[in-house]
């Protein structure tokens, strides 16, 4: 009798522990609308809601922490942390470090540079443009486009003050990202069209989880597709990018 006790112990002890799965996210909370941090010193954004939705489908228990974002994959690597979301793209030379997600983030990237700074993309030749440290930014400067000169910040935010302050001239970002500037500034302009080089931007954001945890990796794209089909997705993304 006793072990039949304990064993239907166990087993709800068992079935808890699986219901209430602990999922601990981070990200680099500098980069609104995806992640940022309110007024409370909270982490907040489209990602976060996201995660959450995802979290509630799973019925797991979610912490959202905040880090470098060239530090993100790595964390990943050394199982710091269970997944990373942080508007961060799909790219190749990341998939061979860790897992992705299916894509939940249409994206393409975008210069801009002060009013009459910059005439068009050539011109950015010998120029200095900032971009996120570890970023799909950073490397396409890097690689297609040599004479231009990339400076690397650990945030976003950094690199538009430095802009702002005449240290740099432009600074290449996520289209939606930089779509929040101008709502802040009317002295800012695009530099040409937007990037969607699918090497680096074309396989949108994903979120990014240790290879040895492919179970988690099927549970998130799991959760996506329910929340993308019952409207949860749709109601999140019209909260933070409109219709």
């Amino acid at each position: 009798m006793k072990k039949i006790l304990l064993a239907s112990l166990i087993g709800v002890v068992s079935s808890h522990a699986l219901a209430q799965q602990d999922i601990k996210f981070v990200m680099e909370a500098t980069y609104p609308p995806f992640e940022f941090m309110d007024e409370n010193n909270q982490i907040q954004g489209f990602d976060v809601d996201l995660a959450n939705a995802l979290c509630d489908e799973m019925k797991a228990n979610c912490t959202f922490h905040n880090q470098a974002f060239d530090s993100l994959i790595p964390a990943l690597k050394f199982k710091r942390y269970d997944a990373a979301i942080s508007a961060m793209d799909i790219t190749e030379a990341r998939l061979e470090q860790v897992n992705f997600s299916n894509a939940y983030y249409d994206n393409s990237a975008a210069f801009i540079s002060l009013e009459g700074k910059v005439a068009d993309q050539a011109d950015l030749k010998g120029k200095r443009v900032g971009v996120q440290n570890g970023s799909t930014h950073q490397s396409y400067l890097i690689e297609q486009m040599p004479g231009v000169t990339a400076v690397p910040y650990s945030s976003y935010q950094d690199a538009f003050l430095d802009m702002k302050n005449g240290r740099i001239d432009s600074v290449f970002g996520d289209n939606a990202v930089v779509a929040e500037w101008f709502k802040r500034d009317d002295n800012l302009a695009y530099v040409g069209d937007n990037i969607t080089n699918a090497k680096y931007f074309g396989n949108g954001f994903g979120i990014a989880v240790n290879k040895d945890n492919q179970a988690l990796t099927d549970k998130l794209n799991s959760a996506l597709k329910v929340v993308m089909a019952n409207g949860v997705y749709e109601e999140i993304y019209t909260q933070y990018f409109g219709k």
